[in-house]
């Protein structure tokens, strides 16, 4: 699959899915097979997306990840055996270089997206950058964020910097996120695609205690809004067993139930109710 088609595409939705973290070869494996079928079956631009590491967890018990080398060597499997373009996060500049040269995608994280050197060192890798914006930054934010990152890529020589942001939702309170769906208009004075995550949008960061809670049952109607608003991709974490996840299970979606979601979401689109006002 050409990874450019979804990052430059207007008019089609692209999604970024999969496990929050990598636990095993084998789950993503199973993940990314079935994330295959949904791009066949449907037309639709998939990347697959895992982290190797969570290192903004809650608790220092929490599981983070399998770790850079291992991680990265079962995301290049996922890559060669489903045909799918991967994505992983960067947490820190020394990861970059590494992970550039396995990933087709790299992702800063949203508490990170203020810090200056992950910023360029991931817009100088080459590789397209999905960008989210933090929980803390207002949507017009994005806009020096992605000034900052094109102007690290225009001095490394990279011509076409492919990037994306990302609204994960907004604080509101203790232990909420809230979505203003102007966001997804207002973040597009970046000048590039946006992204929506349905998925982490749900998060009650800290809800649980010692963990993160989530709104699962709410994925499904923020990301129909998402569309209707016209929205250029869609990030949605799943797990064939979200009760067992390792990371963020209560706003994961369960595997078996993302087809039809898709499903809704481009018909939705198709249907004409997607897409963006004149300018």
């Amino acid at each position: 699959m050409n990874l450019q088609f979804p990052i430059t595409s207007k008019g089609q939705l692209f999604l970024i899915a999969g496990p929050c973290a990598i636990e095993s070869e084998e789950l993503c494996l199973q993940v990314g097979e079935v994330l295959a079928g949904i791009a066949r079956r449907h037309g639709l631009p998939v990347i697959f997306k895992a982290s190797f590491d969570k290192a903004n967890r809650t608790a220092a018990t929490s599981f983070r990840g399998v770790g850079l080398d291992e991680g990265l060597a079962i995301l290049d499997k996922v890559r060669r055996v489903t045909g799918l373009p991967v994505l992983t996060d960067v947490h820190s500049p020394d990861q970059v270089r590494a992970a550039a040269e396995v990933v087709d995608m790299l992702q800063t994280p949203a508490f990170l997206a203020r810090q200056t050197d992950l910023i360029e060192a991931a817009a100088a890798s080459g590789r397209p950058v999905n960008f989210k914006k933090a929980q803390f930054m207002a949507p017009a934010d994005v806009v020096p964020m992605i000034a900052k990152a094109r102007a690290a890529a225009a001095a490394a020589g990279v011509r076409d910097d492919h990037f994306t942001v990302c609204e994960r939702g907004t604080s509101f309170g203790y232990n909420n996120l809230v979505v203003d769906m102007r966001s997804l208009v207002l973040m597009r004075q970046a000048g590039c695609p946006v992204v929506f995550d349905a998925t982490h949008s749900v998060q009650l960061p800290g809800g649980l205690g010692d963990r993160s809670g989530g709104q699962r049952e709410f994925v499904h109607p923020l990301a129909r809004a998402a569309v209707a608003v016209g929205v250029d991709g869609l990030f949605m974490e799943c797990h064939p067993n979200p009760a067992e996840a390792l990371s963020d299970g209560p706003n994961a979606i369960p595997l078996n139930e993302l087809e039809a979601i898709v499903a809704d979401l481009l018909r939705l689109q198709q249907a004409g109710l997607g897409g963006r006002e004149p300018s």
